[in-house]
């Protein structure tokens, strides 16, 4: 059972049950990493690795071989160090906030520098530590979010000195539309990074996030961080998912109710019977990561068949078309799927108007966590 449910609670008395497959996740990996050879391939773990539990797919990657990890933010690498080998590089993407220098100098955390001021103070901290620190370099190529400019670029090329303090492992940009191969910004972004790239000669460069490694071997650079196909999501859109399904999603019945013609049904009587309809509640809503925009657009699926949601997710529970069904089809505490065979985590995002990413790390924790 997942740590952060209450103990002595069986697991069928839980809300659902979010299935996470390390053996697909291991796979994954080294599918990537035997694609983008000789380069390394690292894994992306930020938020808690994308929700499914850095505790448990951190070394689940370790096991495969991966030895680089990628966080957003230097507390996220304070809990998940524990985890992992001994051999193992964490670096945290966002860089560091102030006051954070000290441990990360202390406990071989290595910040993505951002800017020169994020440079500035994690050159302090060497001098402090009396040791040259690590440290990867970013620069922003088009994405406008994170990184040193071009501008910075050239002061570091033109004040070698700026860098003295400072082990620089790898360049790094990030890709703002990777998964549309044939978006120009890529080539563009492309092209940006080896124009600065020509500055650093001796260091080496770390560019492609999950679609990159679909980008070709240009955008691969010494080090690729994938993230969001390690965990099953649609990586590129220039072929179909090439990635094994991570997780599944089902969530249980509270009460199944026939409701006559003209019924309204959900806040705000959103949904309206124009017919005898057989409803379902499920046990699950905004509040465990199924958006409220799913309301009267997405569905849950039983016995092969789809069932329409109606009316409008609430927090803790949504209610479904299950008229398709046989009547004792299903009963409480009955599971119906919301991610799995019958309806992906892409087809999921879809209806929800947004993308997989958002409804993987948005997954709750009241469910039974179940890792395989």
């Amino acid at each position: 059972m997942d740590a952060s449910t209450a103990d002595n609670i069986d697991d069928e008395a839980l809300s659902g049950v979010l299935s996470i497959d390390l053996a697909a996740l291991q796979s994954n990996y080294r599918m990537l990493a035997d694609r983008v050879a000789p380069a390394t391939c690292a894994a992306v773990v930020k938020a808690d690795a994308y929700g499914l539990g850095a505790d448990r797919v951190g070394p689940a990657l370790a096991s495969a071989g991966c030895r680089h990890f990628f966080v957003a933010h230097l507390v996220e690498a304070k809990r998940l160090k524990r985890h992992l080998p001994r051999d193992a590089k964490l670096y945290v993407l966002n860089g560091l906030m102030p006051g954070g220098e000290s441990y990360a100098a202390a406990n071989g955390i290595i910040p993505v520098i951002n800017s020169l001021s994020q440079l500035s103070q994690w050159s302090a901290a060497a001098e402090q530590h009396g040791a040259r620190l690590p440290a990867v370099l970013q620069f922003d190529t088009g994405m406008s979010r994170l990184g040193l400019s071009a501008a910075d670029a050239s002061v570091l090329a033109e004040n070698r000195a700026l860098l003295r303090n400072l082990d620089v492992q790898f360049l790094m940009s990030h890709l703002a539309s990777a998964d549309e191969h044939l978006n120009s910004q890529n080539v563009q972004q492309l092209a940006a990074m080896q124009a600065i790239a020509v500055n650093f000669p001796d260091a080496e460069l770390c560019f492609a996030n999950s679609g990159g490694i679909f980008l070709g071997a240009a955008f691969h650079g010494a080090l690729v961080r994938p993230g969001i196909a390690l965990y099953g999501g649609a990586p590129t859109d220039s072929l179909a998912n090439p990635m094994k399904p991570v997780v599944r999603l089902s969530v249980r019945v509270i009460q199944t109710h026939t409701a006559p013609p003209g019924t309204l049904v959900g806040y705000g009587g959103s949904h309206h019977t124009q017919s005898e309809m057989r409803l379902a509640t499920l046990a699950a809503g905004y509040a465990d990561g199924l958006p409220r925009s799913l309301s009267d657009r997405g569905a849950a699926y039983a016995l092969g068949q789809r069932l329409p949601i109606v009316g409008r997710v609430s927090m803790d529970s949504m209610t479904i078309d299950i008229t398709s069904l046989p009547t004792d089809a299903l009963q409480l505490g009955s599971l119906v799927e919301l991610i799995g065979a019958d309806q992906t985590l892409e087809d999921l995002a879809r209806d929800a108007g947004t993308i997989a990413y958002e409804i993987l790390t948005g997954l709750g924790h009241r469910y039974h966590r179940q890792y395989i």
